[in-house]
């Protein structure tokens, strides 16, 4: 267990052994929970998360709107060129 001190300016120095052990580069933002008989950082994601339905539709498709069909037809192409380069 590593012990570590409030500073003057309110910092907390994370000691190194848990920086590089998840990878907390300088800036890394947190979030402070406070939990009442203390608190808890969590590593601030660089994007929030989402759902599909926040981000479905967000590309415009500027062409006719394909089919199933097209769809499945593509996925198969595809298949076979991948087959066809590993051998």
């Amino acid at each position: 267990m590593d012990i570590t001190k409030l500073s003057p300016q309110g910092q907390v120095i994370i000691p190194q052994s848990l920086r590089e052990a998840h990878q907390w580069e300088v800036g890394q933002e947190f979030i402070i929970i406070d939990l009442g008989d203390g608190i808890l950082l969590k590593p601030k994601k660089p994007f929030a998360e989402t759902k599909l339905d926040d981000v479905a539709g967000c590309l415009k498709y500027q062409g006719k709107a394909k089919t199933i069909e097209d769809m499945d037809n593509a996925i198969h192409q595809e298949n076979a060129e991948e087959e066809r380069k590993l051998g």
